[in-house]
């Protein structure tokens, strides 16, 4: 406020303006500045007690063990979405092994809608009246004829590829021969055999196996030397695919400095035969 005083001339003489002190009260609650229960300033934005509470929590055990199992959860979700956005296999591959695969796949499917319409039909026959009973003769017969040709009782002839294997600065192993039948069928091989230079075959079923011999391989008990032939029954093109993929069987054999060569046939032989197994344990389901 102003202050005036008498100057004897009628009118008063003005002082200075005297400042006067202002003082804001705290809220309650808040200590301030100079406070008996003051813990320091407090920062402009108010944040202050928030980013004290913060830090008690994280100072404490369990706030340790909170952002822990916060980074962690992150940590897991950025994993779990490149997994499931990415295939580094297919992310690696060119662009001609991608149309190679999707061809596979398309042939796979096409295959496997022409197995679904044939069992239809049968279907239909067999429940087709008076000529259901000649219907489950024949297809009795079909049946009896797949099975002999998949469990290696009978021989088979049809479209395929003669592979023929021969070792460069290292010898062919039996890994290799034993990938190229997996390759093989599962690109939908549906008779296989192998054979050596000795001119001995043996018919590939699910249970033969192969074991690297003293110069040469044992294929179930038989003895093959090089160089060794894989005779397959199946759609050529898609077997050659399966073969060529990166990594596979053909990219092994010519690391080692070995030939691998492919041939497509309209029409293969697949002479040799299995013994059938002599069950101990299974028995068929009625």
């Amino acid at each position: 406020m102003t202050q005036r005083r008498q100057t004897g001339t009628g009118w008063p003489e003005e002082d200075a303006p005297v400042p006067v002190a202002a003082t804001v009260a705290a809220p309650p609650g808040v200590p301030g500045e100079g406070s008996a229960g003051g813990s320091g300033p407090v920062d402009d934005d108010g944040g202050g007690p928030v980013r004290a509470r913060w830090s008690r929590m994280a100072a404490s055990p369990a706030g340790l063990i909170i952002v822990g199992l916060l980074v962690l959860l992150g940590f897991t979700l950025v994993v779990q979405v490149r997994s499931n956005s990415t295939d580094p296999t297919l992310t690696a591959a060119r662009q001609e092994d991608l149309v190679r695969i999707l061809s596979d796949l398309e042939a796979r499917e096409e295959r496997l809608r022409q197995e679904i319409a044939e069992l239809e039909e049968s279907q239909r026959q067999l429940t087709s009246g008076a000529q259901g009973r000649a219907a489950a003769l024949a297809e009795a017969s079909r049946r009896a004829d797949e099975l002999g040709v998949l469990g290696g009782g009978l021989p088979a002839q049809g479209p395929g590829l003669r592979v023929r294997f021969v070792a460069g600065r290292e010898p062919i192993r039996a890994s290799e021969l034993l990938d190229a039948v997996q390759e093989l069928r599962g690109a939908g091989a549906e008779a296989m055999q192998i054979g050596g230079g000795d001119g001995r075959s043996v018919r590939v079923v699910a249970s033969t196996y192969f074991l690297d011999g003293d110069g040469g391989v044992e294929v179930d008990g038989v003895r093959l030397t090089g160089p060794y032939e894989v005779v397959a029954i199946g759609d050529p093109s898609t077997m050659r695919t399966a073969l060529n993929i990166p990594g596979g069987v053909v990219a092994s054999v010519s690391g080692d400095g070995g030939t691998v060569i492919v041939e497509e046939r309209d029409v293969v032989d697949v002479s040799a035969t299995s013994a059938p197994i002599q069950l101990r344990y299974a028995r068929p389901v009625s």
